[in-house]
């Protein structure tokens, strides 16, 4: 049976607090896109801890961190008070963006379409991504490819990883491992416009640009 976005907010749920400790910087390749980037609103899509929702504040007025999973919520928002950074949370799907067209000038969506279980969800919420987009607004896109060192295939697959909490227990999430040629392909069928696909660190990035003409 597939997943749904619910067993994903619920797996998160759990799993938050623990998560959170462990993912405290940012990663180079976030740092490297906003690097000369600036602009009024930002969105961290699956901010998780707000993490790079923290970066985005030195590059916007305004970021957005959203996350389907309230607990992470939680967390992002204890990093925002105890480092004074502003932030506005929102707890959403993805998918589904409860933000008007064109209103956001920089994006961060990393660590989280590969989260989304099916392909559809996928295309659509980069779709979403790209309807939020402004005109000359920009986003960095990321998600696990089979570029991996831990992953032996050539073709995307879907998957689960486990989460060992403290105490032993393991909690499986699921992952879509997306292949470079069909990260590629998403992007294309969607409304987003690629300027620089590449791979780091295992990873698929892509810079985009909001909806096409």
């Amino acid at each position: 049976m597939e997943p749904t976005s619910h067993d994903v907010r619920a797996t998160y749920d759990r799993i938050a607090a623990h998560f959170a400790k462990t993912r405290e910087y940012a990663w180079p390749e976030v740092e490297s896109f906003l690097d000369d980037r600036v602009g009024e609103t930002a969105l961290d899509l699956g901010c998780a801890n707000g993490r790079h929702s923290e970066l985005l504040a030195d590059h916007a007025k305004r970021v957005v961190g959203a996350d389907v999973s309230a607990g992470l919520l939680a967390e992002a928002r204890e990093r925002a008070t105890e480092r004074e950074f502003d932030l506005d949370l929102v707890q959403c799907d993805a998918a589904r963006i409860p933000l008007a067209a064109d209103a956001v000038d920089l994006a961060v969506y990393v660590a989280t379409l590969h989260h989304l279980p099916t392909r559809e969800a996928r295309v659509g919420s980069l779709d979403e991504l790209a309807r939020v987009l402004s005109p000359d607004g920009t986003a960095l896109v990321s998600a696990w490819s089979t570029a991996h060192d831990k992953f032996d295939r050539e073709e995307g697959f879907d998957t689960t990883v486990d989460w060992t909490l403290p105490g032993g227990e393991t909690v499986p999430r699921f992952y879509h491992i997306y292949s470079p040629d069909e990260f590629r392909e998403d992007l294309e069928n969607s409304a987003l416009k690629p300027e620089d696909v590449a791979i780091s660190s295992g990873n698929c990035y892509a810079v985009v640009r909001g909806r096409k003409q």
